[in-house]
């Protein structure tokens, strides 16, 4: 059973950064595994922000240029990097993770994803 731990989530006005990072309880993370970040607002579902495995790179259209998925294996932690916040981006924020390798459009889709962290609040104030 791998458990994933996020943390850097917190509160910043619009235009601000935050990084959130996704460390797992064993080693987990190659170049081919999957990882994504999901978010969840309020009285939304829970949707797709983020995803690599591989050489495969996805983003949500409503964070494309503003947020960047990156891996560090050596310590075996998934990062999102989110620059200029917006108040709609506000949501609590998920880490996932499979073992397996997946494809692009599977990254898009949580049933993909076999462990999940607890989330951590995200709030851009206007």
């Amino acid at each position: 059973q791998v458990q994933l731990e996020e943390s850097g989530g917190g509160a910043v006005q619009a235009g601000g950064s935050l990084r959130l990072s996704c460390a797992a309880s064993r080693r987990t993370f190659s170049s081919s595994n999957a990882m994504g970040w999901f978010r969840q607002a309020p009285g939304k579902e829970r949707e797709f922000v983020a995803g690599m495995s591989g050489s495969s790179t996805v983003y949500a259209d409503s964070v494309k240029g503003r947020f960047t998925i990156s891996g560090d294996i050596a310590k075996n932690t998934v990062y999102l990097q989110m620059n200029s916040l917006k108040p709609e981006d506000t949501a609590v924020y998920y880490c996932a993770a499979d073992e397996r390798p997946r494809a692009e459009w599977a990254l898009l889709r949580y049933q993909y994803y076999g462990y999940w962290g607890q989330g951590t609040q995200v709030t851009v104030s206007s």
